[in-house]
């Protein structure tokens, strides 16, 4: 019987990098999606139950904590904050940032392992694409790690795995196409839940990404501007 490892999969190139590192390492993936109340839901969701078929992912679990965007404070839920076209070279922390986001998912995933008996909890957060968010470093993980240990019971052992932490959005890309990872059916866009923006911040990373990677980004774009 293979090791459960529950993977938070928002329907994104990321998480969807990341469940196909997780599948690669011999895991049973448990598919965890969780609604905030962002801008494009709609699309996160279908992206992630194809990407769920795509991988042949049966144990899936959707959760509502759309809670989030009535405390608002970020431009993906509060629609009176307007989506930041893209500027690359931003040092802090942009308004896309979602308080203590990382914080409520993961507490989701534990609980869910926990109960399933698994030891691994999977999330694709990236340094570059949270650049300024302090719930995407490691810092934060391995403190996360150390209040799991002591608010669970006492044979529970979960780890917190971040395999695409450090990686650059192009290397990210290679490793989707080296895992035949379907990247064609992921979300990355922030504004949109038809046709993706191209100028958020996460379409540039990602169309930067792809174009440093030496790879045609296979989804539509209304603009595709040339980021380097």
């Amino acid at each position: 019987m293979k090791d459960l490892a529950v993977v938070l999969m928002s329907g994104g190139m990321d998480s969807t990098v990341c469940a196909g590192i997780a599948l690669e390492k011999g895991f049973e993936v448990c598919a965890l999606h969780v609604h905030y109340g962002q801008r494009t839901e709609k699309k996160e969701s279908a992206s992630f139950l194809q990407v769920c078929e795509f991988y042949g992912i049966q144990k899936r679990l959707d959760i509502d904590i759309s809670h989030l965007s009535r405390i608002g404070g970020s431009s993906l839920t509060d629609k009176n904050m307007t989506i930041s076209t893209a500027n690359l070279e931003h040092q802090g922390i942009p308004a896309s940032y979602v308080p203590f986001r990382n914080a409520n998912l993961l507490s989701i995933a534990v609980s869910w392992a926990e109960v399933l008996g698994a030891h691994s909890v999977f999330i694709g957060a990236v340094e570059e694409d949270g650049s300024g968010y302090p719930d995407c470093r490691r810092v934060f993980f391995d403190a996360f790690e150390k209040m799991i240990a002591k608010g669970t019971k006492p044979d529970t052992d979960i780890c917190i795995e971040t395999p695409i932490l450090h990686m650059k959005k192009s290397d990210i890309v290679k490793e989707g196409i080296r895992l035949r990872s379907p990247l064609h059916l992921t979300w990355s866009c922030y504004a949109e839940n038809d046709i993706a923006c191209g100028v958020c911040d996460s379409c540039a990373l990602r169309l930067r990404g792809f174009s440093l990677a030496g790879i045609d980004d296979p989804i539509e774009y209304k603009q595709r501007p040339n980021y380097r």
